[in-house]
């Protein structure tokens, strides 16, 4: 009986008691730290690149030269819709000697300068 009286007796002076709540905010500074380091380093920039191939993806036109994710290189000869262009491969002298293919516009990774 005398032990369960003492555990629920207060602390003797000197030993720590219950915790603060700025203790637990200096318990999580590291976990929010480490999430601000991802987001700057990794979240970020992430979010700026997928942006800026979306505004590259709607600002092609016709006779761009561009790479799709599958390395085919070519030239865009028209704009079917929203979502599709028609692709010119091949350097042919004639009209004929080139193949033309249609790509989904998001499978467009960059536009080629010249």
């Amino acid at each position: 009986m005398t032990n369960s009286a003492w555990a629920m007796a207060a602390p003797p002076p000197g030993q720590a008691g219950p915790a603060a709540p700025t203790d637990y905010l200096i318990q999580f500074a590291p976990l929010i730290l480490i999430f601000g380091v991802f987001y700057f380093l990794l979240i970020r920039p992430q979010q700026k690149k997928q942006k800026d191939l979306q505004e590259m993806i709607q600002n092609l036109k016709k006779g761009d030269k561009v790479v799709t994710s599958g390395g085919l290189i070519g030239v865009i000869a028209d704009i079917k819709d929203d979502r599709k262009v028609l692709l010119k491969l091949g350097e042919g002298s004639k009209e004929k000697e080139s193949v033309k293919v249609e790509v989904l516009k998001s499978y467009i990774i960059s536009v080629e300068k010249e």
